[in-house]
C-alpha cells in the first residue's frame, strides 16, 4: 500500500467529518429540531446526572449565548424546566414529560441507531478508533496553541 501524504490524509478527514456535520444537521431538521436544540437534548440523554447551562456550553463547546437562547425557546415550548441551581448564577436543566417523549421520539432514536453502528466495530476497533481520535485531537489543540501563542 502506497503511503499517502498528509496533505490527502487531511482533507479526506475533513470530508468525513462534514460528512458526519451534515448527518446530524440533517436529522436534525428531519426530527423537526433546530441543530442546537438536537445537541442540547443529546447531551441531557447521554449524561447519567441533571446539568446546569454552564456544563452544557462545555459539552457542546457552544457560547452561553446560543445555548441560553436555545433553553428559553425549549423552556417555552415545555420541553425543558430552568430551575436555580447551586449558585446564584446557575440553572439546572431538567426535561418536562413532554420534553421526554420528544427525547424518546428524536435524539433517543439517534444514540440507539449510534450504538449500534459502533457495535458493528469490534471492541479492539472502538477502543482504537477512539485512540486515535483522542491522539490526533490533543495534536491539533497544541498546534493551534503554537499559533495562537505567536499571534
Amino acid at each position: 500500500m502506497e503511503k499517502r501524504g498528509a496533505g490527502e490524509c487531511l482533507a479526506e478527514y475533513n470530508g468525513i467529518i462534514k460528512e458526519n456535520e451534515d448527518i446530524y444537521r440533517n436529522l436534525a431538521k428531519i426530527l423537526g429540531l433546530s441543530e442546537c436544540s438536537f445537541w442540547i437534548l443529546y447531551t441531557l440523554r447521554t449524561n447519567d446526572t441533571e446539568l446546569v447551562q454552564s456544563e452544557v456550553c462545555a459539552y457542546m463547546y457552544q457560547p452561553k449565548q446560543t445555548i441560553n437562547s436555545a433553553l428559553k425557546k425549549m423552556e417555552s415550548d415545555g420541553y425543558i424546566k430552568l430551575e436555580q441551581g447551586n449558585d446564584h448564577r446557575s440553572k439546572r436543566i431538567s426535561l418536562t414529560a413532554g420534553g421526554i417523549r420528544l427525547c424518546e421520539r428524536t435524539v433517543d432514536r439517534v444514540i440507539e441507531s449510534e450504538r449500534g453502528a459502533l457495535e458493528c466495530m469490534t471492541a479492539e476497533e472502538q477502543e482504537l478508533f477512539l485512540s486515535l481520535f483522542h491522539k490526533y485531537t490533543d495534536l491539533l489543540k497544541q498546534a493551534m496553541q503554537d499559533i495562537s501563542q505567536k499571534e
